[in-house]
């Protein structure tokens, strides 16, 4: 008795503590959700008409959106597909100097170099979704951290929330697994029961969310769930270096990377290809085998000068060479959106996102009903 009523408390005094911060992220995730499928309908900039020609190669497309941002770095070009604008990426961070960051993106239409649209990544609509529901809109230093430590704080409230869910018999069980109401039944119980019942069951898939975002919130954690899930290999992003041979340099390499990128992938959904940023830099490639998801990339890195492949030591390789734990460190992204199971998955992530933040709520009502009850007394 003594420990269910010090589990409640540290659940009441976490949840107050916490419940708005868990509220913002959880509804944030909801608009969130289908941020591709709302800006495909309303960004006509984002498709072309399917032509029977070939793409205009890279260094054309390079040419064409530097003339559009001539004094910004170009970080990438992808092509994403027959029907779809090409997109020329630059971006740019620097620590130290917050005006010298940008992230923009040039759309192109691939067959004819026709530049449809200019984006500025850093400003919109889901671009302020995003920087709430992963900074709480603070400096992205604080932010990431005030946000993982709530998620943390989150992951302990859905296990003492399990712990006081456990019904005393089997009496008590009847009106754990459903909604018992019957007329007359008051609005605080109505509320007690959305919070407990709706937080059982939610509880599994929000361990989920809770544990796929403490991936990206502190690197100690997730090191040790890699780790623990039988990692091996890096999980810092590091460039292969490209040396010079005395007499060896490529024409066009980052043509002819692509190039060979379209060859040995001819049904990629998508296929991205990053020119060298320093002398040293691989010529980094990547080609996405399924729509919606991004776990099944395969990424490739070639010497700028000789085009030989370079290995790496980091989940971010061939996808062959990666082993069931780089798979689900690289499933991440898909399992936090609920995209690895399709639009379906979307939506389910959606409902849970939305049962989730009711939490907070119906939690901080049950709080102020007693304590206004004990007031008045």
């Amino acid at each position: 008795m003594f420990m269910k009523k010090s589990i409640r408390k540290i659940h009441l005094w976490l949840g107050l503590t916490s419940g708005i911060i868990i509220f913002i992220v959880a509804i944030t995730g909801c608009f969130y959700a289908f941020q591709e499928e709302i800006q495909n309908i309303t960004e006509e900039y984002r498709f072309v008409k399917k032509q029977n020609i070939p793409f205009l190669l890279p260094s054309k497309l390079e040419t064409i959106a530097q003339n559009e941002l001539p004094n910004k770095s170009l970080h990438a070009i992808h092509y994403k597909g027959r029907e779809k604008s090409a997109e020329a990426i630059f971006f740019h961070y620097d620590e130290k100097i917050e005006d010298n960051n940008y992230y923009k993106i040039v759309h192109i239409n691939p067959y004819t170099g026709e530049v449809l649209k200019v984006n500025d990544m850093y400003s919109g609509f889901f671009r302020w979704i995003l920087d709430g529901h992963f900074y709480l809109w603070l400096p992205h230093e604080i932010g990431q951290t005030v946000i993982a430590s709530a998620t943390l704080i989150f992951v302990i409230m859905i296990i003492s929330g399990f712990i006081l869910w456990l019904p005393k018999n089997k009496k008590a069980a009847k009106q754990r697994f459903w909604f018992r109401w019957k007329d007359g039944i008051k609005w605080k119980r109505k509320n007690y029961d959305l919070h407990n019942i709706t937080g059982f069951y939610v509880m599994s898939i929000a361990l989920i969310f809770a544990i796929t975002g403490l991936v990206w919130g502190f690197p100690w954690f997730a090191y040790g769930y890699y780790t623990l899930i039988g990692g091996e290999k890096s999980l810092i992003y590091e460039d292969p270096i490209s040396i010079q041979i005395a007499n060896s340099k490529v024409e066009n390499p980052l043509d002819k990377a692509y190039l060979l990128m379209t060859k040995e992938y001819p049904n990629a959904v998508s296929i991205e290809v990053h020119p060298p940023e320093t002398k040293t830099s691989p010529i980094a490639a990547n080609a996405n085998l399924e729509e919606g998801t991004y776990w099944k990339t395969d990424y490739r890195y070639f010497n700028q000068y000789t085009l030989e492949e370079q290995e790496v030591n980091h989940i971010y390789g061939r996808l062959d060479n990666a082993s069931n734990s780089d798979k689900i460190m690289r499933m991440n992204y898909d399992i936090h959106t609920g995209a690895i199971f399709g639009l379906a998955g979307k939506i389910f992530a959606f409902l849970i996102s939305l049962l989730i933040a009711s939490l907070p709520i119906t939690g901080f009502m049950i709080w102020y009903g007693r304590h206004n009850k004990s007031k008045k007394q």
